[in-house]
């Protein structure tokens, strides 16, 4: 039987997009040998992703598709009940998180249209038959702007009934130092969307109760250490002035005031990057690297890498290895240099290393030899 044209090009391009690919090229890092598993190749940026408890992978796509990967059938199915995002710029479907102990509830985070303008939004539901149920808004970001750049936005769980996610400052930089907006902020809540009553300015009658810290540009990176749980931020910088910090209650991280970067025409930002009340990064760089997911390393395949720090970078196009001791960073390592814009990275339950790309590809870093 003969198909189709187009009815042939769409099948071939399916099965394409979800054949897992080696290519046997064995790369070394300084401690260990491994190898590139593209496990899916789509059109758009997958911009977050997580692990189901069935072995399956969900995953956004920027445009406002939500879809989950199943890696033993290379297959695609995707996700009903999504909600109408603002995919223009920047701004889309963004992080996608599943519940650490409800394996049906997910949380994600997106660019909600309002008007003729957006803002970041977090919202919870209940993951059945491929559809999102009892989808609800539990945080709207305040307020929305016509910018379409700088939306965040990254999802982590606390293990003690606290969601936390991130807002970048939408371009709108004289509401970052201004508590009474959710612009340049670290959000957190309890898991329910309610502000919890230890939060550092809920007695604040001028401030959002939700914030958590403030001083932030473009937050895409998030991740408790497994061991200390301090919560470490990755902060994307203009033109320079990318940063890893770590992250406490009711603290200021200097955006737009203290920085080490510059505007993309040239001049210095702010008053320098050392200001009273405002704290200094963990690392930075310059020239820019521009730094979207953060992970911990918490597998057991590579065992050199235990806590260790990878950084999935944009222009800087590459993974970077952090090797932390306490609160330092003592040594960093490119690995991948050129192979794509990395959008974000995460530890897997089988202990391989996973990222996402720009480009659409889903892939994992397995071991090659000793």
């Amino acid at each position: 039987m003969k198909l189709p044209l187009l009815t042939f090009l769409f099948l071939f391009s399916f099965l394409n997009s979800t054949k897992a690919q080696n290519t046997g090229k064995i790369y070394e890092s300084e401690v260990h040998k491994f190898q590139l598993e593209v496990l899916l190749q789509r059109s758009d940026v997958i911009w977050g992703f997580d692990f189901l408890k069935d072995g399956k992978i969900i995953f956004t796509e920027r445009s406002g598709q939500l879809n989950i990967f199943d890696p033993a059938k290379k297959s695609v199915v995707n996700v009903a009940g999504v909600p109408a995002v603002y995919a223009k710029g920047q701004g889309g479907l963004l992080d996608i998180r599943v519940h650490p102990q409800e394996q049906d509830v997910v949380y994600l985070t997106y660019s909600m249209p309002v008007d003729k303008k957006a803002t970041t939004a977090l919202a919870r539901a209940r993951l059945r038959n491929n559809t999102l149920a009892e989808f609800k808004n539990i945080s709207v970001a305040h307020e929305p702007s016509s910018n379409d750049i700088h939306f965040g936005s990254r999802i982590v769980f606390d293990g003690k009934g606290h969601v936390f996610y991130t807002v970048g400052d939408r371009n709108e930089r004289k509401l970052v130092q201004n508590l009474g907006y959710n612009i340049g902020k670290i959000m957190r809540l309890k898991e329910d969307g309610s502000v919890p009553q230890d939060n550092p300015f809920v007695n604040d009658k001028k401030a959002r109760p939700e914030i958590w810290a403030l001083g932030i540009r473009s937050p895409q990176g998030l991740a408790f250490h497994p061991e200390t749980r301090d919560l470490w931020l990755g902060d994307m910088g203009p033109r320079g002035g990318d940063e890893v910090n770590i992250i406490k209650k009711g603290l200021n991280y200097g955006w737009p005031i203290a920085t080490y970067g510059r505007e993309y025409y040239g001049p210095k930002i702010g008053k320098g990057p050392e200001q009273k009340g405002m704290q200094l990064p963990i690392a930075y760089w310059v020239p820019s690297i521009s730094p979207s997911g953060l992970a911990f390393y918490t597998g057991d395949r590579f065992t050199k890498w235990k806590n260790n720090i990878f950084l999935a970078n944009l222009s800087g196009q590459h993974l970077r290895r952090l090797v932390v001791d306490g609160k330092k960073v003592t040594e960093q390592e490119i690995l991948l240099k050129d192979e794509a814009r990395f959008r974000n990275v995460r530890t897997g339950p089988d202990g391989f290393l996973y990222f996402s790309t720009d480009d659409g590809k889903i892939a994992r870093l397995v071991p090659a030899g000793p």
